[in-house]
Formats: C-alpha cells, sequence, structure tokens
C-alpha cells in the first residue's frame, strides 16, 4: 500500500484533506457563478463588467492583505482542530448569504439594492474565511502526520486543491445560476460536517497570547478605557497593519528575499489583470457565451500546472531562478500573441453569442488558445522556481513567516492590479487593449528576476 493511499484511509488525514477540498471548490464556485452571471445576465456594458470583475477580485484578495498576520498568530496559539470547526461553520452562514444573493439576482428581484451587495458581502467574508484556513492546513500537517508522510500529505492537499479550483470553475460556467446557489450552501454544509471530524490539534508552543501592537501600546500608556473608548474594531484593524509590515520588514531584510517576492507579486498582478479581463473579454470582443469564459479560466489553470512541472524537469530538481527572466518575457509575448488575435477577430455568423461548440470549430479559436495556453505555461515556469527559492533559502524557522509576508505583498499587488483595470476602463481605454498593459508589466517582473539571478550568482562567488 502506497503512502498515499494510506493517508487516505486515516482520519488525521482524510478529514482535513476533504474539508480544503470541498473549500476551495466552494470559493470557486461561487465566485465565478457570480461573476459570470453579473457579466452575461445582468449588465450590458463592458465597463461596467469589467468593474464589478474587478470589484470581486478586489474584495477577495483583501483580508489576505490586512489579517494573515492575525491568522498566522492564532493559527499558532489556538487548537487548529478547533478554529476549522469556527471557519466552517461561518461558511455555512456566509453561503446563506450568497445563496440568497445569487436566488434574488437570478430572479431579477431588488438587483442593485440587495443581490448584488449580498453577493459582494458573501465574497469578501469568503476571503477572510480562506485567510483564516488557510495557514491551518499546512501547519497541521506535521503534528497528524509521520516525518516521512508529511511530503505526500502536502502534495495531496496541492492537489485537492488545484483539482477542486478546476472544478468550480468549470461547473460555474455551465450550471444555472439558481443550482450555483443551492450548490455552495450544500458545500459549506458538508464541509462543516467534515471539519468536525479533524482530530485536535493543540499549539506546539508555550505562547497563548495574540499581540495586537496598537492597543497593547494604548493598554501601556492610557489605560484599557480610552484604548475601548477611542474604538476596538479600527485599533485591531490598524493593528493587523502594523503586524503586516513588521513582518514583510523583517522578512525582506535579504535583498534575494525582497526580489523574489516582488516578482511574484508582479506576476499575480499581472494574472489579477487577466483574470478580470477574461470573462467580458469573451462576452464583448469574441462575443461567445459564458462556458468559453470558464474554458479560459480552466486552460489558464491547466497551462500553469503544465509550466510548474516543466520548469522542475528543466532545472533537475535544482532551485535557481536563472530561467525566470526569460520565461516571463516569453510570457509577455504570448499576451501580445493573445491581443493580436482578439484584435482581428472575426464574428461569427450565426445570432446570439458563440456556444463553446461553435467556438472551438472557429478558426481563429486555435490560435487564441495556445496563446492562452503559452501565457500559463510560461507564467508557472516563471513562478515555481521563486516559490522554491523562499522556502528554501532561508533558515527553516523563519519560512513560514517568509511565505506569510510573501503572501501579504502578493495579496496587495493583486488588489493593485484589480484597481488597475478598474482605473484603465474609467478612462476608456478598450478592453483588448488593455492586454497590452499586462505584457508591459511583464518587463518588471523580468527584470525583478533577472536582478535575483544576478544576486543569487554572486552570492555562489
Amino acid at each position: 500500500m502506497t503512502t498515499t493511499t494510506h493517508l487516505l484511509r486515516q482520519r488525521r488525514f482524510l478529514p482535513l484533506f476533504v474539508t480544503q477540498l470541498l473549500g476551495a471548490f466552494n470559493d470557486n464556485l461561487f465566485k465565478n457563478a457570480m461573476v459570470l452571471f453579473a457579466v452575461y445576465s445582468l449588465y450590458n456594458s463592458e465597463s461596467q463588467e469589467a468593474a464589478f470583475s474587478g470589484i470581486a477580485s478586489a474584495l477577495f484578495v483583501i483580508p489576505f492583505v490586512t489579517l494573515s498576520a492575525l491568522s498566522g498568530q492564532l493559527a499558532d496559539t489556538r487548537d487548529k482542530a478547533g478554529i476549522i470547526r469556527v471557519v466552517k461553520a461561518c461558511e455555512v452562514g456566509i453561503m446563506v448569504v450568497g445563496g440568497a444573493g445569487l436566488f434574488l439576482a437570478w430572479k431579477n428581484w431588488a438587483v442593485e439594492s440587495l443581490a448584488i451587495p449580498l453577493m459582494l458581502t458573501a465574497l469578501f467574508a469568503m476571503g477572510i474565511h480562506s485567510t483564516f484556513f488557510g495557514p491551518i492546513k499546512y501547519a497541521i500537517l506535521p503534528q497528524h502526520l509521520k516525518p516521512d508522510e508529511v511530503l505526500a500529505g502536502t502534495g495531496l492537499v496541492e492537489a485537492g486543491t488545484y483539482i477542486a479550483i478546476l472544478a468550480g470553475t468549470i461547473l460555474a460556467g455551465w450550471i444555472p445560476v439558481e443550482w450555483a446557489a443551492v450548490g455552495v450552501i450544500l458545500t459549506a454544509l458538508i464541509g462543516y460536517v467534515a471539519g468536525r471530524q479533524v482530530p485536535p490539534a493543540p499549539p506546539l508552543g508555550t505562547e497563548t497570547k495574540v499581540s495586537f501592537p496598537v492597543l497593547d501600546w494604548f493598554h501601556a500608556r492610557a489605560g484599557s478605557k480610552l484604548a475601548y473608548g477611542l474604538g476596538w474594531l479600527p485599533m485591531a484593524i490598524a493593528d493587523q497593519f502594523v503586524s503586516a509590515y513588521r513582518l514583510i520588514r523583517n522578512t525582506t531584510d535579504d535583498r534575494r528575499v525582497a526580489l523574489a517576492i516582488g516578482a511574484i507579486s508582479f506576476f499575480w498582478a499581472v494574472g489579477t489583470i487577466l483574470f478580470i479581463q477574461f470573462p467580458p473579454l469573451a462576452k464583448n470582443v469574441l462575443h461567445a457565451s459564458k462556458e468559453v469564459a470558464s474554458l479560459f479560466l480552466v486552460i489558464f489553470s491547466i497551462g500553469i500546472a503544465v509550466g510548474s512541472m516543466s520548469i522542475n524537469a528543466l532545472l533537475k530538481g535544482t532551485v535557481s531562478a536563472r530561467f525566470s527572466p526569460p520565461t516571463v518575457v516569453v510570457m509577455g509575448l504570448f499576451v501580445v500573441a493573445f491581443w493580436f488575435v482578439c484584435s482581428h477577430w472575426q464574428d461569427h455568423q450565426g445570432e446570439g453569442l458563440m456556444q463553446l461548440g461553435a467556438f472551438v470549430s472557429h478558426p481563429q479559436a486555435v490560435w487564441l488558445l495556445l496563446a492562452l495556453f503559452g501565457i500559463a505555461v510560461a507564467g508557472g515556469m516563471f513562478v515555481v522556481p521563486l516559490y522554491a527559492f523562499l522556502t528554501t533559502f532561508v533558515p527553516p524557522s523563519q519560512t513560514a513567516r517568509t511565505i506569510a509576508a510573501n503572501n501579504i505583498v502578493n495579496s496587495g499587488a493583486m488588489v493593485l492590479g484589480a484597481v488597475l483595470s478598474l482605473v484603465l476602463g474609467k478612462f476608456g481605454i478598450p478592453l483588448v487593449d488593455q492586454l497590452l498593459v499586462s505584457a508591459g508589466m511583464s518587463v518588471v517582473s523580468a527584470a525583478l528576476g533577472y536582478w535575483l539571478y544576478r544576486a543569487e550568482r554572486t552570492a555562489l562567488g
């Protein structure tokens, strides 16, 4: 019996695996169902559709910027299984709100005044849910698994997350929105039941106090009455920004770590802009159905996975940034190719939006999909060695903090990418031409990757 098969039979692993798989599936089913329905059924303006897609992406990512430091502290100072139960119980309530928003939008009841606010509120809350669950799914593995099982367990978690993202993305593009409204609630309920089966995972350290720098400062100097009189919530939010800043500052003292995080962050900013553009671009430029927009997201995800595996074979297991500059330049060139095909797209002869079968048989579709696949493969080849560098370059005692700092900066870059997409739309830049902005940003990532490789070579003498 293989280690993988053995783990999938164990209560110390299977409930966690199922819980995280369902969470990733639900995130993508809800978000993509909401965005695709808004783009294809609620709005008839390219700028409105792009704006909604950008706002949705930003709302989901903002909690990662503001709450990652707190989520890391809680994961280290509280029972991780207990946090999972609380988080998954909250997911049920969140999806009831989100499902209600989808249902109201489907019925065309109070769309602007109630349905959209409910959907966006649920999406923001799911971002908070993912922020607090994220650190736990990796930190809990060494407590429940034997040392020779951790690598297999981590691989299963990664594979499960990838499969869940693909499944949620595909399903969102194919099922009616009212089915999605029911599906997200049922998935949350099953996830809650699975989460309750995770065995206890008490904190390993002796520290149990969660640090709130701003509140602690006010307590020490002005007393608790003044601190709470000024408002606990604003101070708690300020605490998270202070904690995030300290974490990033302490982690990026080494120039190579700072360059790696910067290069990864620019990559995800480019990826965010592309993901925001896919649904409205498919509808307004290619005149294709939501199934085609879903296909774009699936191909992008598969391409990233192919690139990730390809670069590992190319580097032969050696962690190095030497291929990062050329691969991200290639990614930018594929973005230009994607723009070129979109700019010269020939409308189909039938009425209405092109369905998936008609799109696949379109004479330019193969070139468009090849360009999109090339973007994703080159992107995966660029970013994977940088992640590997972060986890192997720093001492083991600092790995978790380094990844947390990277996640915060990445999330901030994704928010900025979403804001940039909104600003470009406000200035009237056509959606298809915004692709060239993504290509230009790839040059910045290439420069950061090149400087990292130079620093790597210098360190090796």
